[in-house]
């Protein structure tokens, strides 16, 4: 047993500068926002050959969704593999496990895994990025090996981390009530051809919560969130082509107006990284959001609400260069060009109105992984 155990961990700082639109700090500031720190530290141990304990610890500043005193368990099992020979692998993990919710949901908090500094934030929203991430309950996972690839499929049942920025990005503010998850239910099927040079995923959740509702709230009701997620990625020695496309269905229900509502969004977007060599690798991406397919330019909101329209789309192009001098060491760069704000976090509902519609940022982020 002590032979199996293993300690690992990582940290990374990056600098974000924007022209416009706060992110992750006074980003829009002179000197710009040094508000996005990573530290993790995770462990491992085999009691028996077909049974794995892991976990791991959290601290994350990014800007006023997490600070680094709030240290949480990201992500902590016990991984029973109850079937496994030459044809299929077979087990369930029991305790608080990630999300298996597209390409990278995974493996998110290690910035040494992530093809980029931010990852498309219209299917890995960092605003909702905590019930996004893992859930406490049970998942089981089977993997078999087929003449040209691996098919794995995982489905998971426990009840979603809800926190202060989930609730705000559901009802534009956190003073509502007691805001809770509930049951959920996550599954993905994903195929591996060749080695890893095609992968293709599908992936579905319902993503359940609830509001207890103060007496001067909105009274008490659920919410609903079920996205589907199609991943596709094609690598070659030197270069991948990634995409996915999400359709995002959100529902609330059993308050009063305005706090009802339902809506389908959409997400996608395309990714092409070089790699130039062992060390340098470089990235370009476009990457969309529409919070309502029924209202894809948000006019309709806007004559509602008399907030901006802009609010609800986000378009994306983002260039990247990463350089990895040797293999624990990563130093990255990106420069985003935005229109729209449709996933930027905020506090109160009325930041939204003083965002502007076109915007740039730029970020640098230092990495080690040990």
């Amino acid at each position: 047993m002590s032979d199996t155990f293993q300690v690992h961990g990582f940290m990374s700082q990056a600098l974000i500068v924007t022209d416009h639109n706060d992110f992750f700090g006074p980003s829009s500031e002179k000197g710009g926002s040094l508000e996005y720190t990573e530290l993790g530290l995770n462990a491992s141990v085999r009691p028996l050959s077909n049974v794995l304990v892991a976990g791991q610890l959290l601290a994350r500043q990014a800007g006023d969704i997490q600070q680094l005193n709030d240290v949480e368990l990201d992500y902590g099992v016990i991984d029973y593999q109850f079937y496994s020979d030459a044809d299929m692998t077979a087990g369930v993990q029991v305790g608080r496990f990630k999300n298996p919710l597209g390409l990278y949901n995974q493996t998110r908090d290690i910035a040494i895994t992530r093809p980029s500094i931010l990852l498309p934030q219209s299917i890995y929203f960092d605003r909702t990025r905590k019930p996004a991430l893992s859930a406490d309950g049970l998942t089981s996972y089977l993997e078999k090996p087929l003449k040209d690839g691996v098919l794995r499929l995982q489905v998971g049942a426990g009840k979603p981390r809800m926190d202060k920025q989930s609730e705000i990005s559901a009802w534009g503010r956190d003073d509502l009530g007691d805001y809770s998850g509930k049951t959920s239910y996550i599954g993905q099927l994903r195929y591996e051809h060749g080695g890893g040079g095609i992968i293709l995923a599908m992936t579905y959740a319902d993503v359940n919560a609830g509001l207890d509702s103060k007496p001067s709230g909105p009274g008490s009701g659920n919410f609903s969130f079920q996205p589907w997620i199609f991943s596709f990625q094609y690598n070659r020695e030197n270069w991948s082509l990634t995409s996915e496309y999400a359709l995002r269905h959100v529902r609330s229900s059993g308050f009063s107006d305005p706090y009802n509502y339902e809506a389908t969004g959409e997400s996608w977007y395309v990714q092409f990284t070089r790699r130039l060599s062992a060390d340098w690798q470089w990235l370009l991406r476009y990457d969309s959001l529409v919070t309502n397919r029924a209202d894809r330019s948000g006019r309709d909101y806007e004559e509602r609400t008399g907030r901006p329209a802009y609010t609800r789309y986000a378009k994306d192009w983002t260039a990247g260069l990463q350089w990895q001098p040797y293999s624990r060491f990563l130093i990255s760069t990106e420069f985003h060009n935005i229109e729209g704000t449709g996933w930027v976090p905020f506090q109160d509902v009325s930041e939204v109105s003083t965002q502007e519609k076109y915007w740039n940022m730029l970020l640098f982020q230092v990495s080690y992984l040990f």
